[in-house]
């Protein structure tokens, strides 16, 4: 009986976890989401003009590189909306607790993304850099929860019959 008990126990911890996780992994994205829409798109050609103008674009190389980065998606104009709509997606379904694992795997992407932004372009940012591995391991925990939901997309043989 005790075995049951303990079971049980770590049963509920687990489901506390995947909650805790979801939430915070949701909430992060929809607040990713939501700023990618509070400032108009800049112009095609800001920053060539004010290289033109002899304005200082960024004071450093590294801070360049991530304004180039940013301004790039953003000129497409659609790849920062898109994301933006993307990162509000997974957020919410994150959030529904319902499509979580939904959520879980259509965040992975971004996450990844986000981490490597960090560890390629400010890795000097070294709190922001263990706060993105904290949300990217959060986010591989989620879909690793799940595990017995999409095991069987992986090793189901009736798939490998061409009848």
């Amino acid at each position: 009986i005790s075995i049951l008990i303990i079971k049980i126990n770590i049963m509920n911890i687990v489901k506390i976890i995947k909650i805790v996780f979801s939430l915070i992994l949701g909430v992060m994205l929809i607040l990713g989401g939501i700023k990618k829409f509070e400032k108009p798109s800049p112009a095609p050609t800001e920053i060539v003009e004010k290289v033109k103008n002899g304005e200082t674009v960024a004071p450093s190389v590294e801070i360049l590189k991530i304004k180039n980065y940013i301004f790039g998606m953003k000129q497409t104009g659609y790849f920062w909306q898109f994301l933006g709509i993307m990162e509000l997606l997974a957020g919410v379904l994150l959030l529904s607790q319902v499509s979580t694992l939904l959520g879980a795997i259509l965040a992975l992407p971004l996450t990844i993304n986000i981490f490597l932004f960090h560890y390629f372009l400010e890795p000097h940012e070294v709190g922001e850099l263990f706060q993105m591995l904290g949300l990217l391991l959060i986010n591989l925990a989620l879909i690793g929860f799940s595990y017995k939901l999409w095991k069987p997309l992986l090793f189901d043989k009736s798939i490998l019959k061409l009848n």
